[in-house]
């Protein structure tokens, strides 16, 4: 590491110190080169195995990241469109007959569609069952008119965005991922892991025991109904299961590594390309980094722009941060691309002191 970003090691370090993270992985591309590449803590240590039990966090160790994989479900559809094979505009139900709202696929991608819960209430084991909720969904009435709000659709989306690439390429996102972006350029990560990888997932733990009824919300607001169906989506035995690790849940399963995530945002960041591999056009890039909705979210319950599947910020950077702690995006500007995973789910906290530090160096 270049010892001009020595403050974002100690800062990392740091966080491990104060006993505020116990497994994590950070990665910084800077100018279009890895600059920073840390991994710290435990991947898999129990409850009673103190700071130093468990196996520890190793460079190729998958961590559930929750929405940091929306923007990476997003770009599976976005290759189809930049092929031609589906038009942004288009309605949703010129690819799938059978849904009901009147959305576009525009407005599916930036969050605006309508259809950010599940309208019908299943257990935990309908994670598993990609064909269920996609019906949920296709026949479900929308909480708004299509384009004229915007509610994260957080558990949904990725339903939402997958039965679309299924419909038109034939394949799972899962495989789509796998097979079109994830091969292409190199990435560790996946939707629906096979065993062996399920082998090298980090167990997700609480910063603190109020972390899952914090994040759910208040009971029967619109972002209880979002986060909380099907349930088990904040429960440690559901998530650190095969049942999660092996289905597909693109709104919320992607599981990742820091230097995958890295590598994703800094093709993006050059125009859809790297290591000489194109996977999409600069002009699909621009499209899908460009602000589609600046507005009230109704359940993140703030401000917020969307892009074609990530958050804008007045800075002009563009990515998405995951419940829990985890985080990756581009920031243009400043020529730089970063991704924090953790298994640690707690606030953001560590993120914002971490980028504190990255710009002091900057």
């Amino acid at each position: 590491m270049q010892t001009r970003f020595t403050p974002v090691r100690d800062c990392f370090h740091d966080l491990f110190a104060a006993g505020r993270e116990t497994g994590a992985s950070l990665t910084v591309w800077y100018d279009g080169h890895p600059v920073v590449d840390m991994v710290g803590g435990n991947a898999n240590a129990g409850a009673d195995a103190g700071p130093a039990g468990g196996d520890p966090w190793r460079p190729d160790t998958l961590v559930n990241v929750y929405s940091v994989g929306k923007p990476v479900a997003a770009l599976c559809l976005l290759v189809l469109v930049d092929r031609g094979q589906v038009d942004l505009d288009a309605p949703v139900a010129r690819y799938w007959p059978e849904f009901r709202t009147p959305a576009t696929v525009r407005q599916v991608l930036s969050h605006t569609a309508g259809l950010p819960a599940f309208p019908v209430p299943r257990p935990a084991t309908a994670i598993s069952d990609w064909a269920l909720l996609a019906g949920d969904l296709a026949t479900a009435e929308p909480e708004w008119t299509p384009g004229s709000v915007a509610g994260e659709h957080a558990w949904t989306y990725g339903h939402l965005v997958g039965e679309l690439v299924r419909r038109v390429d034939g394949r799972s996102m899962g495989r789509f991922l796998a097979e079109e972006i994830a091969d292409r350029w190199q990435l560790d990560l996946g939707f629906g892991l096979a065993a062996a990888d399920q082998h090298r997932c980090a167990d997700l733990r609480y910063g603190d025991p109020g972390w899952p009824t914090r994040a759910l919300g208040e009971p029967g607001s619109l972002r209880a109904r979002a986060m909380g169906n099907p349930a088990g989506g904040q429960d440690l035995a559901v998530l650190n299961s095969p049942l999660w690790r092996g289905a597909e849940m693109p709104a919320v399963n992607l599981h990742a590594t820091a230097p995958a995530l890295a590598r994703l945002y800094a093709g993006l960041l050059a125009g859809g390309v790297l290591d000489g591999v194109r996977l999409v056009s600069p002009e699909l890039v621009a499209e899908a980094t460009r602000v589609q909705y600046d507005g009230p979210d109704l359940v993140l319950d703030r401000q917020v722009r969307w892009t074609l599947g990530m958050q804008w910020e007045p800075d002009g950077s563009w990515g998405m941060g995951g419940l829990g702690g985890s985080s990756a995006w581009a920031d243009p500007e400043r020529g730089y691309v970063f991704a924090y995973t953790t298994a640690q789910l707690a606030e953001h906290d560590r993120v914002d002191e971490l980028v504190e530090a990255l710009n002091s160096c900057l």
